[in-house]
């Protein structure tokens, strides 16, 4: 259930008063009375009618006739009021939430309703009354049996004096509710709910959306009271342990406490509630096994537990429920649970059976046969567990089943054509990552019209499946990585008017790809697609054409199609994308995440991409020059920002840190980029991966990175990337490429939870500062390959998450701080090539390493053969054992000393003093490194 659903019961009633209502009319010749007439005109006066819904209400009319006034056949009193905004329209208001707005009632609520002695039902439910209370004066109208206030956006506090309405049968002052807003402030509210106990004829009381997590007192109250059959609290921020006492007087038919905060056990006390029919404690923290007391709900038909952390055995919690509900359980929901064990054959007892739902937990073996012989059976939901053995031929006797689900467990073999003979009632297939097999015959006809199909993972190939032509009524398809080597047939685009999400990744899909009819979410990445871009829908979502060899520019794609104010994502990197970057994104308002590396792009970068939302650009290995674009500065929500490998020049610009405060991976790696790393740059709050390595960075590495907050932390937190997978719900939102351990590997949701810094490969200078080591959630920290000197910082020693660190190729001396050995988790070391000596510090990780992690330097003990004692030491002016040898080796150094002379005077001391020298030979020497460079990128792919 959602906070917005209307209950079964609440529905039925307005119905049937409607009807009444309506025959009422046809019926009757009565004529209002003059004072209630009167008092329904006040009541009009006070409010706001923008669609003009009571224009029938008039002076001198007969109010018994009027729109939503219902009066008595005998003695014309008004005695139903039924202002309820349009149920229909308010659905509608999710496409066109302004039409809607106009069609309900607002402003405020004149006590003249208090003249209606005779009023028993007021339903003002779907307006706008978003101003004002409830008001006070409700509580006097004492024949009132029916109250429904629910989704009227009334704030504040609930009056108490509703507790005087003790002739009221049904209550509802639902308020809306989504499953983000758990734990935060509600429009209504309620400190206690001692006032309901003055509601001695209550049936149905509904608070969903209410926050009641200042009461102590709900559970007494609401438990206790005779007459209660319904009650609703979904959503109210309810706290604390879980009801230990459920009373014994109660007569309670349904309890709704899901999506609150309520933890420990559940009660063994469910017992009272002998009357139960369903029980929904779902998105709560409930833990621990099943009360034994389940066994006595003879009447439940309803259970949903899900979304908690209870553990338990899934063989005895369905021993536990067959005892006296085989005959009436229609609906157990237990999915996202901590559940262990093997389905039993005990299962196929329960014949009423309609949603079974166990998915998300961890529950292993095969499924039962039994599962065949539930005929009632619409839902059948194991996903996300651990199940193994094949495809159980019995689950196609089940003729009524709709949504099958055993996707994400661990089932393998053939598929027969003749399993899905019976599902005639099918309209989702749901069975992806499992290592299954299906191939029907080719003159297959399904038996079934899906809606969705995702087989995933699922050996479906080489041909493009043929039976999905016969699936007139698909919207959502997934067949990735199902070894298809064919080109997608033209049938396929036109099984529907428009697919809403289309999944054909990873696959060998070939030829080009003129159209595609998708309105939300199309992924066709990882194929060998060629030729232009194709056309998409306005409508379009998101794009990933990732790993393909689409060609030619973007200009069509980007500026002479319709307006894209719906993308949010356009992945196409790793193409064969050529040109410039066109200058008309600011019409791409809605796009949050862009890639175009990896193709053969070019130019400066597009002042327009300033204008748009981004919050991931993606422009690596490209070749686009210029300056860093202060048109960046704009793009205040970017969080992944990657302009590697292209020919960028400048200087990093200090207005980074002062505009992109969201930023948390920053990489601008293998450019032309030159000057002092900006002070500014301390100033990001949620950087977690700095990466300047591959340039011409000169100066100082700046003291205040101490400041880099989330990298001075081992629990990496809840930032914008973690934030952004919640928001978007797309596994492919957020990803970035990243070198560690020198490997460059993508990153996708583990993304947040790294942090590195590699300024390696530039011309740093002075010492390794020792503010660095209060960066104790650093993973992964390099600078090679620069000119730094001094001794390494003991406080380096303190980055205990340290897998991977690189000091290699410095002017480093002194020796290896102690500290080190309490890096346990490093497993890529160097600090070769600088002058550093000592002992290497005793320790199991510094030991694992080889030679080459420690050569070039003066190191003795393990893992390098030097060893730290030295025999046959001489006195001065002596001989001792190995004098000879020594001799020898003066000689050498005597003769090396002369060729460096030699050496610099003939070669290096030319290029000092001329000038014309210098430039050509620093200009050779930068076009061979880059030759070299791309030598090197090109072998390691």
């Amino acid at each position: 259930m959602t906070g917005v659903t209307i209950s079964l019961f609440s529905f039925l009633l307005v119905i049937a008063a409607a009807i009444c209502f309506s025959r009422c009319h046809a019926n009757s010749s009565v004529i209002c009375i003059e004072s209630e007439r009167e008092a329904l005109l006040k009541f009009k006066n006070d409010l706001m009618d923008p669609s003009n819904r009571l224009s029938s209400w008039v002076e001198g009319g007969d109010c018994c006739k009027w729109n939503g006034v219902t009066c008595h056949n005998l003695t014309g009193h008004v005695h139903q009021l039924h202002l309820a905004a349009p149920l229909d329209d308010y659905v509608a208001a999710l496409v066109e939430p302004e039409a809607y707005w106009r069609l309900r009632l607002g402003g405020t609520i004149n006590p003249s309703l208090l003249h209606l002695k005779h009023l028993t039902f007021l339903d003002l439910s779907y307006n706008n009354f978003s101003n004002i209370q409830i008001p006070d004066f409700f509580g006097s109208l004492g024949n009132l049996t029916y109250l429904n206030l629910s989704l009227a956006e009334f704030k504040g506090a609930i009056p108490h004096t509703l507790g005087n309405l003790s002739k009221l049968r049904y209550l509802d002052l639902q308020c809306l509710f989504f499953p983000w807003m758990l734990g935060e402030a509600r429009d209504m509210e309620a400190k206690s709910l001692a006032w309901v106990s003055g509601l001695s004829s209550l049936e149905y009381l509904d608070l969903t959306g209410v926050d009641l997590h200042k009461t102590t007192d709900w559970l007494q109250v609401t438990f206790n009271l005779s007459s209660l059959l319904e009650l609703h609290l979904h959503g109210c921020n309810l706290q604390g342990p879980s009801p230990y006492y459920l009373g014994n007087k109660s007569f309670l038919e349904v309890v709704d406490l899901s999506y609150n905060l309520l933890n420990s056990s559940i009660p063994n006390s469910l017992y009272n509630l002998n009357h139960l029919q369903s029980l929904h404690l779902s998105k709560n923290m409930l833990e621990g096994r099943l009360p034994t007391s389940l066994k006595d709900l003879c009447n439940l038909k309803e259970l949903d537990l899900s979304d908690n952390k209870i553990e338990g055995d899934i063989s005895e919690i369905v021993h536990s429920l067959s005892s006296c509900s085989l005959d009436c359980l229609e609906t157990l929901n237990m999915e996202n649970n901590q559940l262990s064990g093997h389905l039993t054959d005990q299962l196929g007892q329960f014949k009423s059976l309609v949603h079974l739902s166990l998915a998300g937990n961890r529950i292993s073996g095969p499924i039962p046969l039994s599962i065949g012989e539930l005929s009632s059976l619409k839902v059948f939901d194991v996903s996300e567990n651990q199940l193994n053995g094949t495809f159980p031929p019995s689950l196609g006797q089940l003729g009524n089943l709709e949504t099958l689900n055993i996707g994400q467990n661990l089932l393998e073999g053939v598929v027969s054509e003749t399993y899905f003979s019976n599902l005639t009632r099918l309209k989702e297939l749901k069975a992806s990552r499992n290592m299954l097999r299906f191939q029907p015959n080719s003159s297959w006809v399904p038996p079934f019209q899906c809606k969705t199909i995702e087989l995933a993972q699922w050996y479906l190939g080489p041909k493009f499946p043929r039976w999905l032509k016969f699936q007139k009524n698909l919207s959502d398809v997934d067949i990735s990585h199902a070894g298809i080597s064919d080109v997608i047939p033209a049938w396929f685009w036109n099984l529907s008017t428009q697919f809403g999400y289309v999944n054909l990744s990873s696959n060998q899909i070939s030829g080009m790809l003129p159209y595609l009819n998708v309105s939300a979410v199309a992924d066709l990445s990882s194929n060998r697609l060629t030729g232009p871009l194709p056309r998409v829908l306005p409508t379009l979502e998101a794009l990933v054409l990732s790993n393909n060899s689409f060609s030619g520019p973007l200009l069509e794609f980007v500026c002479n199609s319709s307006k894209r104010t719906q993308m949010e994502i356009l992945r196409i990197d790793t193409n064969l994308l050529f040109g410039e970057i066109p200058d008309c994104w600011n019409q791409w308002q809605a796009l949050r995440n862009l890639n175009l590396g990896n193709n053969k792009l070019t130019g400066k970068f597009p002042p327009s991409l300033g204008h748009t939302n981004l919050g991931m650009l993606n422009l690596r290995n490209n070749s686009m020059f210029g300056e860093l674009p202060s048109a960046l500065q704009n793009c205040t929500r970017l969080v992944i920002l990657d302009l590697s490998e292209n020919h960028f020049s400048g200087s990093v610009p200090a207005w980074m840190g002062d505009k992109l405060s969201r930023l948390e991976v920053l990489r601008l790696r293998s450019n032309n980029l030159d000057g002092h790393i900006p002070d500014k740059i301390c100033a990001l709050p949620y950087l977690k991966n700095l990466d300047l390595a591959h340039n011409n960075i000169s100066g100082a590495i700046p003291k205040c990175f101490s400041n880099l907050s989330k990298m001075a932390t081992k629990d990496q937190g809840y930032g914008y990337l973690e934030g952004s997978y919640l928001e978007f719900g797309e596994p492919f939102y957020f990803s970035a490429s990243l070198v560690l351990k020198g490997r460059e590997d993508e990153y996708g949701s583990t993304l947040g939870f790294v942090a590195s810094i590699d300024l390696s490969v530039n011309s740093l200078t002075g010492e390794i500062p020792k503010e660095l080591g209060t960066l104790i959630g650093l993973i992964s920290l390099n600078l090679s390959w620069n000119l730094l000197t001094g001794n390494i910082p003991n406080d380096i020693g303190n980055m205990e998450l340290m897998e991977s660190l690189d000091l290699s190729m410095n002017q480093l001396y002194g020796g290896i701080p102690s500290s080190f050995s309490d890096l346990n988790f490093l497993n890529h070391f160097n600090v070769s090539y600088n002058n550093l000596t000592g002992q290497i510090p005793t320790s199991t990780q510094l030991q694992s390493f080889e030679n080459s992690s420690y050569m070039a330097n003066h190191l003795c003990g393990p893992p390098v053969s030097k060893n730290c004692i030295t025999k046959g030491v001489t006195n001065e002016g002596g001989k001792g054992e190995g004098s000879n040898d020594r001799s020898k080796v003066n000689g050498l150094y005597v003769s090396i000393m002369v060729g460096f002379v030699m050496g610099f005077w003939g070669v290096v001391a030319p290029l000092f003093f001329i000038k014309s020298w210098r430039h050509s030979y620093y200009q050779k020497l930068d076009h061979v490194g880059r030759k070299l460079q791309v030598f090197w990128a090109t072998m390691g792919r």
